[in-house]
């Protein structure tokens, strides 16, 4: 278990769980804001939440409104307050992250370079996997070196799925 998804199950203080066409995603939140957003099966999932299922949270109804806009195609960016639990590097490497845009893709390097780190490749990918809220943090728009997919903590199809909603035609 990640550190971001321990200190989630810590201080979570409500969740909902949203059918999606990439299968389900759960969200939860904290009183910072959202702090996770995961596909069903996917790596560093949380697992249980002791926190309960609130529908009727605001800013829990509003995640879930945008990641139906997005998934329908009416929606690009999110707008969110986010706690982003995480290291600083990791951090940093998730805004840089939340600053390539929809249909847009970046290299691990490309993102090594961006936070300062010029030889921190492995680093960004490893923040990359950790990711702890999914689509809304856009990990699926980092790709290899040459352009090709790489890994994904929610699998290679739904990171495919995502850019091909995103209208990049060539991840067909």
């Amino acid at each position: 278990m990640s550190f971001a998804t321990r200190a989630i199950h810590a201080d979570c203080t409500a969740q909902l769980t949203l059918a999606t066409p990439l299968g389900e995603v759960l969200l939860a939140r904290t009183a910072g804001g959202l702090a996770g957003a995961w596909f069903a099966g996917q790596k560093d999932h949380p697992g249980v939440l002791a926190a309960p299922q609130r529908p009727d949270d605001p800013l829990l109804r509003a995640a879930a409104d945008q990641l139906e806009a997005y998934f329908a195609g009416r929606a690009t960016r999110f707008d969110l307050p986010l706690d982003l639990r995480g290291t600083d590097f990791q951090r940093s490497v998730w805004h840089a992250l939340m600053a390539i845009a929809s249909g847009g893709t970046r290299s691990y390097r490309e993102i090594a370079l961006q936070v300062g780190s010029a030889r921190a490749v492995r680093a960004v990918g490893a923040a990359v996997g950790k990711n702890p809220l999914s689509v809304i943090v856009p990990c699926h728009r980092v790709v290899g070196s040459s352009g090709e997919l790489t890994g994904y903590a929610g699998g290679l199809d739904r990171k495919r799925a995502l850019l091909r909603l995103e209208g990049g035609g060539r991840w067909e």
